[in-house]
């Protein structure tokens, strides 16, 4: 096993004990209290089971059939979740198969981060995430259930499912996806249309038509984002079926694949015999691979906060250094978009999930000592399901890259390294992506243009105050200043700005995430500029230093000057009206920063540290 990955795991695994111990008392003391519908009175059970029908009611009063929680994020306005409305009826007939029952116990809300780019909804999207863990927790709180099957795709969505999964650790706990939609306009010609319009070159017509063709059909987002990530990594903890991520949706395999997660959850139940919770699967180890398949694949910068969340959850502690570490020896095995011009299906194609587990497991970059929903070890997961004269099975994936300009062989990869960089000085500590960067853009020093607000910087390009060598700050976008939005509205100008020849960067305590790009971006700085007395002290034309080879972020201003400047401040008063963002502003103050993992959430297993 590669030496510095087990070196890390065991930093973490040392730094989590208390924490983890603390965490698996509570699991275990759940599991005590009973898991089952047994616990529940008479009055209890018959509200819990009222709306079945006679048969369900028969099983669940046996207690010796499982009964499993769907737990959905449908709704028919997210491309990636609208595959989800047949989902359970699907389910429930697959366990009534096997003797056990289906109960819809909740859904929860799923907001698309590319539907409020740009817009006040934007500002609840990070905190949305808790919001669905908040949601799951009251949809499994009335302890009716064996196991759970937790449907969900996008952005914060997963991470929410999985934050509250580790509080039910207790529950075996299936994901279940729902796949890409099918591959649209190629990604390099929808990047020049966005570039001409930002440019004013192509009219709103063209961006429309552009863009819906691209996101043109049910299923995920075909770039490599937030939440193709999501999926990716999901797999890679063994909460997957091996080979399911990617299949794209409505489809004959799409459905068997349902269908089996639905089968697999009774298996890991008590009734099932293989009684594995969710906490057994969910470690140190398993959340040490999601972190190597995410560098090994460019993907999602959000991933510096989700994965730090979902881990404090389960009582492990995983920070920016760990990232950081993993990065410097986890060579980048995949080119898909923004990382290059394939996109997840082109993935999927040349070989997916089994030939990336092949090339991580050669290089010896996986922990092998984890269980998954289908067993010990990653065996199970070099093979790709198929369907053989209806039924589905699963055979052994290819033994070599079909395209080795998307899905590269483990010896020949596109970059030794994972392209992920912990960024730190004066300004703080951050994350900057540079796996589609070219290398000439990765070390800058150029005055800074200082915005507090992402709209302020379309009128400066427009005007053409930013045709120069440049690092914009957007500062006071943090996750207490205003929920820490997405930013890539930044990102076709600041593209433009840099085919023009000129050296451009962006730093800010908001998210970029998994669709950064060409320009390099210091991002989710911490401290946030409302607790960070330099940040909020750059002026317009002071020099910064950003490289990204020595993780150096310099605000080049002695600290003299420095103390004589009043801080900035942000008017964020318009943050809490319209959009509901009224409803969200107490919250808020309460969310710790992004190296934390930019969450709402105090554990009571974290008091004693």
């Amino acid at each position: 096993m590669n030496k510095v990955v087990a070196e890390v795991t065991a930093r973490i695994e040392a730094r989590s004990q208390g924490t983890r111990a603390r965490y698996l008392e509570q699991v275990e003391s759940q599991r005590a209290q009973g898991v089952h519908r047994a616990s529940l009175s008479c009055g209890n059970l018959a509200h819990g089971f009222a709306a079945c029908g006679m048969a369900d009611k028969d099983s669940l009063r046996s207690f010796t059939k499982a009964n499993v929680a769907i737990v959905s994020a449908y709704n028919d306005m997210l491309s990636a979740h609208q595959p989800y409305e047949g989902y359970p009826a699907l389910i429930k007939e697959a366990l009534h198969q096997v003797g056990s029952v289906g109960q819809f116990a909740g859904g929860v809300p799923a907001m698309c981060d590319g539907v409020t780019q740009g817009q006040p909804g934007m500002e609840l999207s990070l905190l949305s995430r808790d919001i669905i863990a908040m949601s799951t927790a009251v949809a499994l709180s009335h302890n009716m259930f064996d196991g759970a099957l937790m449907l969900g795709v996008c952005d914060k969505i997963v991470p929410g499912l999985l934050i509250a999964a580790a509080s039910f650790g207790h529950l075996p706990t299936v994901f279940v996806p729902a796949g890409p939609m099918p591959s649209g306009m190629p990604n390099k010609e929808k990047a020049r249309i966005r570039e001409l319009y930002a440019q004013g070159k192509a009219d709103r017509n063209e961006l429309l038509r552009a863009e819906s063709e691209s996101y043109h059909s049910p299923g995920t987002c075909t770039f490599y984002g937030t939440a193709n990530s999501n999926q990716l990594m999901v797999e890679v903890m063994g909460l997957h079926l091996p080979g399911s991520s990617f299949v794209n949706p409505n489809t004959a395999l799409r459905d068997a694949l349902t269908e089996a997660a639905a089968k697999q959850v009774t298996r890991l139940t008590e009734q099932g015999g293989n009684y594995t919770p969710f906490a057994e699967i969910l470690t140190a180890k398993s959340l040490v691979n999601a972190m190597v398949a995410l560098l090994a694949t460019g993907g999602s910068t959000n991933h510096t906060m989700h994965l730090v969340a979902i881990g404090r959850a389960a009582g492990i502690e995983i920070n920016w250094d760990d990232f950081d570490a993993l990065s410097k020896v986890v060579p980048l095995l995949t080119r898909i978009y923004p990382n290059g011009q394939a996109d997840i299906n082109h993935f999927q194609a040349a070989g997916g999930m089994a030939y990336l587990f092949k090339g991580l497991r050669k290089l010896g970059l996986l922990n092998e000592e984890v269980k998954t929903i289908v067993g010990e070890g990653l065996d199970q997961y070099e093979l790709e399901p198929w369907l053989n004269e209806g039924k589905l099975e699963w055979r052994q994936g290819t033994d070599k890259s079909l395209d080795t300009a998307v899905l590269a062989e483990p010896e020949a990869p596109f970059s030794p390294e994972g392209g992920l960089r912990v960024m730190h000085g004066n300004l703080g500590r951050g994350v900057i992506k540079v796996s589609a960067v070219p290398a000439a853009n990765t070390h800058i020093e150029a005055p800074a243009v200082v915005f507090s607000d992402q709209n302020q910087l379309d009128a400066a390009f427009k005007s053409g105050a930013l045709d120069r060598d440049c690092i914009v700050v957007v500062r006071f976008q943090g996750p207490k200043a205003n929920g820490m939005p997405e930013l890539h509205k930044l990102t076709p100008p600041l593209g433009v700005l840099q085919e023009k020849g000129y050296k451009v960067a962006l730093v800010t305590d908001g998210r970029m995430s998994g669709a950064s790009g060409k320009v390099p971006a210091a991002i989710h700085i911490t401290p946030e500029a409302l607790d960070n007395p330099v940040l909020t002290k750059v002026q317009d034309g002071d020099m910064i230093r950003l490289d990204a080879h020595t993780g150096e972020l310099t605000l080049l201003v002695d600290e003299a000057t420095l103390a004589q400047r009043q801080p900035a401040k942000a008017d964020l008063a318009p943050n809490s009206i319209g959009m509901g963002r009224g409803l969200f502003m107490n919250l808020r103050p309460q969310l710790c920063g992004a190296e934390q993992g930019a969450t709402l959430f105090r554990f009571p297993f974290e008091d004693n540290q």
